[in-house]
């Protein structure tokens, strides 16, 4: 399959992991093996898609903040953003033999964005590598470090989609709290940013003066004065961002948040409902049957997914609520994740011009919203 014929996630999957029954390859979870030769962990080289592909399916089948977001292939460093609702004002009733009524359309703007690589590398040296075998036990010291760099890397990445508002993203990805913020409100006359361009995103100046690059946010409205959190909070966000015409398909949150919900359904004798849902590229998802996905908590409907990573507003205060409308919101991916190793084990010492082995973890693209107002969080909760 030539790159310039990917459509969609799987079809990149297939181009950079040889995935799926597809040109002699098979994937069975640990090892991609090829139909007259194996693949193995073993096997040394410049790209070892073996370390990529587990990477990139933790990111996308554990709950994270990754794990929520539907995939979709890099087609263009440009999308259109919804600024306006088509009109209601142009009617649409038709009298017998009259003439049609005038046209509506929704409003856009185009916006524009780069893809943006996240990498993390490590080395060892000759030395290492044959002692660690010998003297403490630690066996293939290689194999070792190949793991637990491909969870660092995952973990650093769901950590950047959770980052505050007042950290710019720059060469990070963009974060949700960023994405579901109204600059009316989250500004420096506020303190919750150091400078209203925090507020700023891809092409867009988000200075309050226009509504379409807002969401729907409950906060105190000054930073450092919290709230106790009640069914209200997260009933108001729901009428509001329904009202805007989003549908939220998942809220993300963090354990303490999700505990205190139940406590407060509880005292009003009303019990937490639950629903099966699987993570995938293509977000979180119902599923039918008994076996398959995970049972998780929900509010009117909607799965709340739980992280040890979601922001909160400081000691003592509970983890934001994230509103999120997955129609409107996605991980445009350039690249999934990849591993790459070379040095003296790969048989190249001169590649790094030393006596040892280096690896590297990567991936590219970027979080993406195409419709503020479907969007939706509740801060300062304690």
């Amino acid at each position: 399959m030539a790159r310039n014929y990917i459509q969609t996630i799987q079809d990149m999957e297939r181009y950079y992991y040889g995935a799926g029954n597809v040109s002699g390859y098979s994937y069975s979870g640990s090892d991609i093996l090829k139909a007259d030769a194996p693949l193995l962990s073993t096997t040394a080289g410049t790209y070892q898609a073996i370390y990529g592909r587990k990477v990139w399916s933790q990111l996308n089948q554990e709950f994270n903040a990754f794990s929520i977001l539907p995939k979709k292939p890099w087609e263009k460093s440009g999308w259109r953003i919804i600024t306006a609702k088509p009109s209601f004002a142009k009617g649409g009733g038709v009298a017998e033999n009259a003439t049609l009524p005038e046209t509506t359309k929704p409003q856009f703007l185009h916006v524009a964005a780069k893809p943006k690589t996240v990498a993390h590398t490590f080395d060892m040296s000759e030395v290492a590598i044959f002692l660690a075998d010998k003297d403490d036990g630690l066996g293939d010291i290689r194999q070792v470090l190949k793991e637990e760099m491909g969870k660092h890397h995952a973990d650093h990445v769901n950590q950047m989609l959770t980052l505050d508002v007042e950290t710019p993203a720059g060469n990070d990805f963009e974060s949700l709290d960023r994405l579901t913020t109204d600059p009316d409100t989250i500004n420096n006359a506020n303190g919750y940013v150091s400078a209203n361009t925090d507020n700023d995103l891809y092409s867009i100046t988000r200075d309050g003066t226009a509504d379409f690059h807002s969401a729907e946010v409950s906060a105190s409205g000054t930073k450092g004065t919290n709230r106790t959190l009640s069914l209200d909070h997260l009933d108001q966000i729901f009428q509001q961002v329904w009202t805007r015409g989003g549908n939220p398909k998942v809220i993300f949150t963090g354990y303490d948040t999700l505990m205190r919900v139940q406590q407060l359904l509880q005292t009003q004798q009303r019990f937490m409902e639950t629903k099966r849902v699987t993570p995938s590229f293509n977000g979180v998802k119902g599923v039918p049957g008994i076996e398959a996905g995970f049972i998780v908590a929900t509010y009117n409907g909607v799965p709340i997914i739980p992280s040890k990573d979601a922001a909160t507003d400081g000691a003592g205060t509970l983890s934001r609520v994230y509103y999120l409308d997955t129609d409107y919101l996605w991980f445009q991916t350039a690249i999934p994740t990849q591993y790459f190793e070379s040095g003296i084990e790969s048989g190249d010492p001169f590649a790094i011009n030393r006596l040892g082995q280096e690896g590297l973890y990567r991936t590219m693209g970027e979080l993406v919203v195409s419709f503020f107002g479907a969007q939706g969080s509740i801060r300062d909760l304690n």
